[in-house]
């Protein structure tokens, strides 16, 4: 009986080391990560731009299905396209990227549907507040690149926040509306 449970408490000790060995980090590929927001105009048409700076990383277990994720935003690298709006968009009436250079999301709340993520919950950091976000998954999946030859795990993620939360409050007088949709597009490199 005596070695019984001491083969038992063996494999137990072999699988349960098994399952941390699945939990892996993933860095960001800058050349498929995307950040980028939408917003109305007046009802008529939708503001786009993104961020051309970010980085971050993901630890993810999909065996234990949990993880980690870290996204660090550069507020000044904002882009829509016309110079103009990029200023303003960096002013003190919105991102104020001067005094707030970094938009930050930190998670460690990760929900599965199956073994693809479905949503990721966290806390968004913006101009100096953080509030809990959850960032919904429209696709996730992992593949082995024939170009890296390591595996890369990504999807497409959304929320809408309401900005005014945060303290970004331009225009909504005059009809802006609060909502901003969040678009957070990533692919990540297995280390």
């Amino acid at each position: 009986m005596r070695k019984s449970l001491l083969t038992l408490a063996a494999v137990a000790t072999l699988l349960a080391g098994a399952a941390q060995a699945e939990s892996a980090t993933y860095a960001f590929d800058p050349s498929h990560t995307f950040v980028t927001f939408e917003i109305g105009h007046f009802g008529t048409t939708t503001n786009r731009g993104r961020f051309d700076k970010k980085e971050g990383s993901v630890q993810l277990d999909r065996a234990a299905k949990s993880g980690k994720v870290e996204i660090s935003i550069d507020a000044t690298s904002v882009n829509t396209g016309t110079a103009a709006f990029d200023k303003h968009l960096q002013s003190a009436e919105l991102f104020d990227a001067a005094k707030y250079p970094t938009i930050k999301f930190v998670s460690d709340k990760f929900s599965f549907n199956g073994d693809k993520v479905s949503e990721v919950s966290g806390n968004l950091t913006l101009l100096g507040k953080t509030l809990p976000v959850t960032l919904k998954a429209n696709q996730f999946n992992c593949y082995a690149s024939p170009m890296l030859k390591r595996e890369v795990c990504g999807g497409d993620f959304e929320t809408t926040v309401d900005r005014s939360a945060f303290g970004m409050n331009y225009g909504i007088d005059w009809g802006f509306p609060k909502n901003v949709r969040l678009v957070i597009q990533v692919e990540a490199v297995k280390q």
